[in-house]
């Protein structure tokens, strides 16, 4: 996953940066006051992660930017990669990402729920991941995603660390398509969690640290 990147080489950076690679109760999330709460009730809080991104109060756009324009392709190593594809290969061979199962055919788009404030700010659009904006505020960006299995949302916020910096935080929201989509979900959640995610993370630390115009959380 492509993150602009800068120099973090204290010790006290990699030590914050370590320290944010994990999972987070969903109450981190959901005791923020995101717009996304408004947008997906009917949607499951999947997935809740505090991201190895410390970094200034005006620094979200380079996360954002980062998630919009990243490729698994590169980011993730040889295990990460083989699932990457083989998530693919199997989508084509049942039919599960057809232009039938996808937003505006087998779902709507969100966009049609967005107030008009948050309609007139989509955000970028994604470089190589299937995903569709659909807001970008100073601390929120949301982007959707559909197939034969599920919709779903992954939401990036920016929240303060409580020592006068900030950190990215992820959550995954999700709607099954039925008991396939509750199948699906079930399945690859050991994958996400044992690889995908470990491997995401670890490429987005190392990015972060190099993005260019940084310094110090601040």
């Amino acid at each position: 996953m492509y993150i602009h990147t800068l120099p973090y080489s204290s010790a006290r950076s990699r030590c914050c940066l370590s320290e944010v690679q994990m999972p987070l109760p969903h109450a981190a999330h959901i005791t923020q006051p995101w717009r996304i709460h408004e947008i997906v009730p009917d949607f499951r809080l999947e997935d809740v992660w505090a991201l190895p991104t410390p970094g200034r109060a005006d620094e979200f756009p380079i996360l954002v930017e980062g998630f919009a324009s990243g490729d698994p392709a590169e980011s993730l190593s040889g295990t990460g990669r083989a699932l990457w594809s083989l998530r693919w290969k199997l989508g084509d061979l049942f039919g599960l990402d057809g232009s039938d199962s996808g937003l505006g055919s087998r779902v709507r788009t969100l966009r049609e729920r967005l107030p008009a404030d948050l309609r007139a700010a989509p955000g970028p659009q994604f470089a190589n991941l299937p995903f569709t904006s659909l807001y970008l505020t100073d601390d929120e960006f949301a982007a959707e995603i559909a197939n034969q299995t599920m919709h779903g949302v992954m939401h990036l916020g920016w929240v303060a660390d409580g020592s006068g910096g900030y950190r990215g935080q992820m959550a995954v929201y999700v709607r099954p398509n039925g008991l396939l989509g509750n199948a699906y979900m079930a399945a690859i959640k050991p994958f996400r969690y044992l690889v995908v995610y470990p491997q995401m993370l670890r490429a987005m630390e190392r990015r972060w640290q190099e993005r260019p115009d940084g310094g110090s959380p601040a």
